[in-house]
């Protein structure tokens, strides 16, 4: 074996070790435990302690994590609650991704100037917007099972919004990405999206059928989650290469494929696995040693606090402007807004794949650390007191 295989073992010790502590910790106290595995790999990484480079290996794994994420929120997916709720949750989570768009981007845009719609620097702005666009439901989801509101109508809104706020985020990071390239125009991009959800519906279905008859005679056998990964890589593979499509957009679609077959949640269960033991800490870990604080400076520092307040209020006039228009009551639209608003994986994921393609400095994943932490914090304080303020009367469905 040469040196270099040896640090690369070195560096994975080094980062399972840290990753799990901080992780660990995190959770100790309330907050992501994804906050706590970006931090460790901030302190060993090359801005604080230096014990771990971003090589080449390293970057692949997290991509590897990026893709087993996505697919696991493909494979999470409730198809039957987004039927149920579908109207209400889609036309708030277009409000939940159009307000943060513009928002975010009309912000980049005074703070930093931007010369023309044509400049590259217009591109930069409207792909902070894009990172203002995720959502993460987990800390939510929790909080509304600790209050017995989890099955309620503007919880099971909530949740469908978040799902569907992330597939309608992610094609916009898709737009986006290619819009980079001056030689590719919006009708390319336009055809080449609608192509690819067309091949998805075909290879979809076949490939659901297939999945039903192995699930049926082979229940509960490892062949099942080995098929399911690999669909996972192809579909991947098959995005990027094929339609031009971000890669994390056709994992996240193989797992909406097998999110309804018998054994979904066993390959979810077996998928959580590898990403748990190492593919995720390596991916966010990775994202703490992508973060340059050595430009770290004053004008970042007020663009940050600006970007984690824009970020929060734009996701919660969007939601809460369409909850009111759906009819919801004024507290139960304020509720949704405020569920919509924690920021989690997915936000990583996109600022991930903005910086391997240039659109973004590492600098900036500080904002979204940021952004994450304080909507983690807050999104539970505030829905305990607004779901203080419901009246009693109204049902509540209790988690059995």
């Amino acid at each position: 074996m040469c040196m270099q295989t040896y640090d690369i073992f070195k560096s994975l010790a080094i980062i399972i070790i840290f990753a799990k502590l901080f992780g660990i910790g995190a959770r100790k106290i309330k907050i992501p435990q994804v906050v706590g595995e970006i931090i460790a790999g901030l302190l060993i990484g090359p801005s604080l302690l230096g014990w771990v480079d971003n090589t080449a290996f390293i970057t692949q794994m997290a991509e590897i994590g990026v893709i087993l994420l996505m697919f696991s929120a493909g494979l999470g997916t409730d198809i039957k609650e987004l039927r149920k709720t579908g109207p209400l949750a889609f036309l708030i989570a277009c409000a939940g991704v159009f307000v943060p768009l513009v928002c975010g981007t009309v912000y980049y845009m005074i703070f930093y100037g931007v010369k023309s719609v044509s400049s590259p620097d217009f591109i930069e702005a409207v792909f902070v917007g894009t990172i203002m666009t995720a959502t993460s439901v987990s800390i939510t989801v929790e909080t509304l099972k600790e209050l017995g509101f989890l099955k309620s109508k503007v919880g099971t809104t909530i949740m469908a919004a978040a799902i569907i706020d992330d597939v309608i985020g992610i094609i916009v990071l898709t737009f986006v990405i290619s819009f980079r390239d001056t030689n590719v125009s919006l009708g390319r991009v336009c055809f080449d999206t609608l192509m690819f959800f067309i091949f998805s519906i075909g290879v979809g279905f076949v490939t659901y059928k297939l999945f039903q008859i192995i699930d049926s005679r082979y229940p509960h056998t490892r062949r099942i989650p080995i098929a399911g990964l690999a669909l996972c890589f192809a579909m991947a593979y098959i995005a990027e290469s094929v339609f031009g499509i971000a890669d994390i957009t056709g994992a996240y679609v193989a797992g909406i494929i097998l999110c309804s077959i018998s054994d979904s949640d066993y390959i979810a269960r077996k998928m959580d696995i590898n990403s748990y033991m190492l593919f995720g800490p390596v991916f966010f870990a990775s994202i703490g040693l992508k973060t340059d604080l050595a430009d770290f400076s004053l004008s970042l520092l007020w663009f940050s606090i600006g970007f984690v307040l824009i970020a929060l209020l734009a996701k919660i006039i969007g939601c809460s402007l369409m909850a009111r228009i759906c009819k919801f009551n004024g507290l139960d639209s304020l509720i949704c807004g405020v569920g919509m608003m924690t920021r989690g994986e997915v936000a990583l994921i996109v600022s991930q794949k903005g910086l391997s393609v240039g659109l973004i400095s590492p600098v900036y994943f500080s904002a979204v650390i940021l952004l994450i932490l304080v909507s983690s914090v807050m999104t539970p304080v505030l829905l305990k007191l607004l779901f203080s303020k419901v009246p009693k009367q109204q049902p509540v469905i209790e988690e059995h």
